[in-house]
């Protein structure tokens, strides 16, 4: 049962890439892009939760879903998963809603220019 909540973070991110591909939201529109403000995030919620330790506000929660292993004071592994998973999911919806709106936008447009603006029809406005 150690190992559960990694392999739970392991299932949601394989989800979260699922997404990414079949939409070409994060990695699959811009790869470079997308490693750099991961491992950016990442590292900046690390650092955050190095300070909360560090302010003694974080401790590690006891539970036997979890692994064990800790990757600095306080900061067990499944941390830096869930982190990942995280930024991942912040990446995937806001780039799903820019999407989004950028569709929604355009159909705006289009419809705008398929009306007949005034007088268009011949008559005199």
């Amino acid at each position: 049962m150690g190992i559960l909540y990694l392999v739970a973070l392991g299932i949601a991110l394989t989800g979260m890439v699922m997404l990414d591909r079949r939409f070409r939201l994060f990695f699959w529109a811009d790869g470079r892009r997308a490693a750099i403000v991961l491992v950016v995030g990442v590292l900046f919620f690390l650092a955050w939760d190095l300070a909360g330790v560090g302010l003694g506000v974080f401790f590690r929660g006891e539970t036997s879903f979890m692994t064990g292993l800790q990757v600095a004071p306080e900061v067990p592994l499944e941390e830096v998963f869930f982190l990942t998973l995280l930024c991942y999911l912040t990446m995937n919806v806001y780039r799903a809603v820019e999407l989004r709106a950028k569709d929604i936008s355009g159909r705006r447009d289009a419809s705008a220019e398929a009306r007949p603006g005034p007088g268009s029809d011949g008559s005199s406005p």
